[in-house]
Formats: structure tokens, sequence, C-alpha cells
């Protein structure tokens, strides 16, 4: 814990899937090329524990890597991408096609304008909010790394910079990139 608060994590989006969709909640397992991005991503830096969502995408190589380097691992399902209701699953390009309107609103505002039967942005937020909350109360002075998703990196940014859910489709998050992430934890806020 930093002074005034601050916890310091690290982001990891999981590696590639193959899939050219919105997953969401979809249980993916990495391709080959995932994994290597994933390997390569982690070479050379150092943590105390690792928290990952619970999807194997993410789950799987967190696995790996505690066993690797001998860290404590927990899986929260807190940390599981958006679900995108109707949409999950569907390439983006079908998205566009049939229902361009919607998939535009969504992009310029998420809150407003979710996908047909999707989670709210209100619970996304509550969701990893508490995760992370809880991953600062436990983890008190230790490097950690959190292994997520792209949507998740995304909201948490949003938060954490205080920038509109609308920016989200322009923050740059690639498979396999690690995002630093100062978190005020309202447990010491």
């Amino acid at each position: 814990m930093t002074p005034g608060g601050l916890f310091k994590i690290e982001l990891l989006r999981h590696g590639d899937t193959g899939q050219r969709s919105y997953r969401g909640q979809l249980d993916d397992a990495l391709s080959e090329q995932g994994w290597a991005q994933l390997r390569a991503a982690v070479e050379g830096r150092v943590w105390d524990c690792i928290v990952s969502s619970s999807l194997q995408r993410c789950a799987a190589f967190a696995r790996e890597l505690a066993q690797a380097r001998q860290l404590p691992l927990r899986l929260d399902a807190r940390l599981a991408e958006y679900h995108f209701g109707q949409w999950q699953g569907m390439p983006i390009e079908q998205i566009a096609q049939e229902q361009g309107d919607a998939l535009a609103r969504f992009w310029a505002d998420p809150v407003a304008f979710p996908p047909p039967g999707a989670e709210t942005f209100e619970a996304f937020r509550d969701r990893l909010s508490a995760a992370l909350d809880d991953i600062a109360a436990q983890a008190e002075n230790q490097r950690v790394l959190v292994v997520t998703h792209g949507g998740a990196i995304r909201l948490l940014r949003c938060l954490v910079e205080q920038r509109s859910y609308g920016d989200m489709a322009g923050i740059d998050v690639p498979h396999a990139s690690l995002h630093g992430l100062p978190w005020r934890s309202a447990v010491t806020s």
C-alpha cells in the first residue's frame, strides 16, 4: 500500500484465443499464440502473488505461472469479462451488419445502451471494484498480478483515470498487455 491509501497492482490481459467476437463469459481456451504471448509478457517480471479470473483463458496461464514461480494463486469469478448478453459469441462484423446503430450507441455510451440482455455496467463496475478492494485488503505490501480481460481492464482504467465509459473503446488493451493500476480501495479511503 502506498501513502494515501493507494494500492499498486498490475493487470494482465489474457492472451489470444483465436476467437474474433465479443467472447464475454464464454469459457475459451488460449491458442498456442496466446500462451506464447503471455509467457513473453511476464518474462523478467516479479510478483508476490497472483489473482485471476476463473475463466480458463486467464486461469490456465495463472496456474502455470504460479506453479512455476511457487506463488500463491487465488481465482476470483468477479474478475470475469463483461457479459455481452445476446451479442456474446457473435462476430463483431455480424453485429455491425445486422445491428450497426445499436453497436455504435453501445460504443459511444455503454451505460445507456448495453447489448440486449447484457450485464448492466453498474453490476460490472461493482463486482470488479469489490474484487480489487478485496485484493488490496488481503495483499498489503505485496506486488500483485491480476490476470483478467480486456473489458475489465478498460472499465477499471476508466474508473481510476476518471474517464467516461464511452472512452473504453479507445483504450488500447492488446492481448497479453500489462497495465499498472493505482487502486484506491473503498476499505482504506
